[in-house]
């Protein structure tokens, strides 16, 4: 589908991944050659959004089975590399996923590196496929709008970024957009800043304009308002863990676009990969826990001097001035219109995902 991909490994068996803090304005790539540096690269947001954090833990046990080996240390080397991933970021719940699923590989085998090698291959394939399938099942939401408008103009908005750099490629949010473009369809996207990061400026306007994607940079607050006077046709935005009831948790900001499309009688979608639903929580304020990161990514914007050319960080407030920075809100199931799965389209509730995923059922 793209020109690229946000991991890849090389020749020598390394991972390299995009360094997502620099963008738009630099791609530089960062090779990752240990755990830890895989570690870093999720603490750090070099690599962010659930799917690809999942992918990147998944290949950094692949590094830290071959440095045991190397190196000849003993299994607790390897017990400290899945408990050091598991506490890199504690909201995606693909990181957990991803980290299970290498855990219960190694276990069943006599060779732990060509096994996490393979494992973390399958990890990486899987979640192109399902943002493709949540493509397939997102795009009728789409023509029925370009249907009901005649042809006209279909204008999406979208909180925060769930496009190909918060996955693998194709991504879940955009997956339907690219394909309803491949049909003819006239789509237009309202990208939220999606501050304090900005990654809706710097990632999914970054990763729009690339893919040719008629869109328009709003700040976070102008999605009630333009919901108001008709501007907003259907919200799509992703998310970072969801429960068995439908509740989920996804870039703070989330929960006031959906309050804005209910008041407003507009579908509002969540995007998913059945891989960010947690199965053993269903309420999501009680049980989902919420990161709260560093103050200066409030306090502090980064951004391109035009003068210079040279990105700078610049404060925004007063030096003494404190912040808070929770990282992520939820958003009850009520508000929410219907989920877009690899496996289809359903109610935000708990029967809802089990028709689709019964295996999942409870007694």
């Amino acid at each position: 589908m793209s020109e690229f991909r946000t991991i890849w490994t090389t020749a020598d068996r390394n991972v390299e991944v995009i360094d997502q803090r620099k963008l738009p304005h630099e791609y530089t790539v960062v090779k990752l050659t240990t755990y830890k540096e895989a570690e870093m690269a999720i603490k750090a947001m070099i690599v962010r959004g659930a799917p690809l954090i999942g992918a990147t833990a998944a290949y950094g046990i692949y590094l830290a089975v071959r440095e045991m080996i190397e190196k000849q240390l003993d299994g607790t080397f390897l017990d400290q590399a899945f408990s050091d991933l598991r506490a890199s970021r504690p909201t995606a719940v693909n990181l957990f996923w991803a980290l299970d699923k290498m855990r219960a590989a190694i276990d069943n085998s006599d060779d732990f590196l060509e096994t996490s090698w393979r494992m973390a291959g399958e990890i990486v394939e899987e979640d192109v496929e399902t943002c493709r399938m949540i493509g397939v099942h997102g795009l009728p939401l789409i023509e029925e709008i370009a249907k009901r408008k005649a042809g006209e103009t279909v204008n999406i908005l979208t909180h925060c970024n769930a496009g190909m750099l918060g996955c693998v490629e194709w991504g879940t949010i955009t997956a339907p957009v690219y394909q309803a473009m491949k049909k003819g369809i006239k789509v237009h996207v309202w990208v939220d800043e999606t501050r304090p990061r900005n990654q809706g400026s710097n990632l999914t306007a970054y990763e729009l304009t690339r893919h040719n994607v008629p869109h328009t940079l709003i700040v976070d607050n102008a999605g009630g308002h333009l919901m108001q006077h008709g501007m907003v046709d259907l919200v799509i935005v992703g998310t970072d863990r969801t429960t068995r009831q439908g509740d989920v948790a996804n870039k703070i900001g989330t929960y006031l676009k959906a309050l804005a499309a209910q008041d407003n009688k507009i579908p509002f979608y969540v995007a998913l990969p059945s891989t960010t639903i947690d199965w053993t929580i269903r309420d999501g304020l009680k049980e989902i826990p919420i990161e709260e990161r560093d103050q200066d990514e409030v306090r502090y914007m980064i951004g391109k001097n035009q003068e210079s050319g040279k990105i700078e960080s610049v404060l925004i407030c007063p030096e003494t001035t404190p912040a808070s920075n929770y990282g992520f809100d939820v958003t009850p199931a009520r508000f929410i219109t219907k989920l877009i799965t690899e496996r289809g389209v359903c109610d935000a509730s708990e029967a809802g995902l089990t028709t689709l995923f019964p295996e999942m059922k409870t007694e």
